[in-house]
């Protein structure tokens, strides 16, 4: 018994006074409230300092960062390559829950139609100071500013267009101009898509539209057929006619060397023919008869004797008689 309050004592002997055990409470936790300054950014975002509600470091890059403790310092971070999306225009479809026809704007083209679009956006944070605190709701302000913008558009084009080969040009368009909205307005956002998803004619008029596709379909359709038809025909057709260019070409040179080739050779019979005309009348003759008469039938009879003409018509008519 003794020896338990000897102990006990003791102790309160070496106990540190209140005093001492107060401040060495408050320093730790003032050590503990300056450490709850220091905050890590992550590689894929970026942070906003504000300092009594006014932003005192607009962009803080990935890294460990320090700041005046809560409640004086507050840090918001955003994940700024983060891509956002943005329906314009209705929803897009959901089979998990149930909604299978989207909903979707309608619009006024060039040429007076009423179309409706699906318009699916894309965005992520350019400037994270102004994201957060220039306007309330940023999704809002880019839906507005997509959404005239493709009204806009689309009343400068015919439906055709936006059906068939401008679709892409009309989404550059709404974009690069919806962006141009977006910086005037200073809300901190990019623009990295506009895209069109679906494009259809209202119900009452979906009928008339499809025959009118269909019938665009068929003109493309024989257009091409006519294109490769002539395109088949117009090779064949320059093959045949250099075909009978080269034929022709032969021909006339045959012709032509031919023709020489008797010229020459009545100039040697007319040079011959000059110096032995008698000699030269034979030898024609001669050979004139060399020619002519393996082709025909001949029928030899005696001068002295008389003719007998039944022989004659035995011969079918054909020969004539020759003394």
């Amino acid at each position: 018994m003794s020896s338990t309050l000897a102990v006990a004592a003791d102790t309160i002997a070496h106990r540190p006074p209140p005093v001492r055990r107060g401040r060495r409470i408050v320093l730790g936790l003032t050590g503990l409230w300056i450490l709850s300054g220091l905050y890590l950014v992550a590689p894929d975002q970026q942070a906003v300092v504000t300092r009594f509600g006014a932003v005192v470091e607009p962009r803080i890059l990935p890294g460990l960062h320090f700041a005046l403790p809560w409640p004086i310092d507050r840090i918001f971070k955003l994940k700024v390559r983060q891509l956002r999306r943005l329906v314009i225009g209705g929803e897009l479809p959901d089979r998990v829950l149930g909604r299978t026809q989207p909903l979707a704007s309608q619009f006024i083209t060039g040429d007076k139609n009423v179309i409706n679009m699906l318009v699916v956006v894309q965005y992520a944070v350019g400037n994270p100071a102004d994201f957060l605190f220039r306007t309330s709701d940023p999704a809002k302000v880019i839906d507005a500013a997509v959404e005239s913008e493709l009204s806009r558009r689309s009343a400068h084009i015919h439906v055709d267009g936006i059906l068939t080969t401008e679709k892409i040009g009309v989404q550059n368009d709404v974009r690069t101009a919806a962006q141009k909205k977006i910086d005037e307005y200073r809300i901190g956002a990019v623009l990295s898509s506009v895209n069109i998803d679906n494009v259809t004619p209202p119900a009452e008029a979906a009928d008339a539209f499809r025959d009118v596709a269909s019938a665009r379909a068929d003109a493309i359709r024989i257009v091409n057929e006519a294109q490769g038809y002539a395109n088949d025909l117009l090779p064949r057709a320059r093959g045949e006619a250099a075909q009978l260019r080269a034929s022709a070409e032969g021909y006339k040179e045959s012709k032509v060397n031919r023709a020489a080739g008797d010229a020459a050779r009545f100039a040697q019979v007319a040079a011959e023919y000059d110096k032995a005309p008698e000699v030269t009348s034979k030898r024609a003759y001669v050979e004139a008869m060399e020619v002519i008469l393996p082709t025909i039938r001949k029928l030899i009879v005696d001068p002295n004797e008389h003719l007998d003409l039944t022989i004659i018509r035995r011969s079918d008519g054909t020969a004539n008689p020759k003394k």
